[in-house]
């Protein structure tokens, strides 16, 4: 287990403690047991990705909500009624929740499927008025 402090960082970080304290949570909570892996990719400064392998998924199984900050993915198989008699069964058949916290100012931008992969793409779009701007010093 790897165990990570955070608390260094909170004399530097200035009203970034629910920042701090969710990333904490998370990474002590794991409940969905790493099921389905995922990659997050940053593809510039504003566009990030998430791929998902969801095999055995169609589209219709699959279910995005984004709600203020956070991304929910789900996938629900329908039973199949058909006897199997597995020899090895190595592809996990289970349904799933997975939650993404997502910063502040990021919605989805898009979603995909393609060979067996889930990739929902992320826009950080920040407000002109919370970009950083030049401030004069007065006499």
């Amino acid at each position: 287990m790897r165990n990570v402090d955070l608390s260094p960082l909170y004399r530097h970080a200035i009203g970034f403690d629910r920042l701090f304290n969710l990333a904490e949570t998370n990474a002590k909570k794991s409940t969905s047991g790493g099921y389905p892996p995922y990659n997050i990719e940053q593809k510039d400064e504003n566009n990030y990705r998430i791929t998902m392998a969801v095999a055995g998924f169609s589209k219709s199984d699959l279910n995005l909500t984004q709600n203020e900050n956070m991304l929910i993915v789900s996938g629900e198989l329908t039973p199949d009624k058909t006897k199997r008699n597995y020899v090895y069964q190595g592809i996990a058949e289970r349904n799933f929740e997975r939650k993404f916290q997502l910063a502040d100012y990021v919605r989805v931008s898009s979603a995909s499927m393609e060979n067996g992969l889930l990739h929902i793409d992320l826009v950080r779009e920040v407000p002109e008025a919370m970009k950083p701007r030049q401030i004069t010093i007065n006499k």
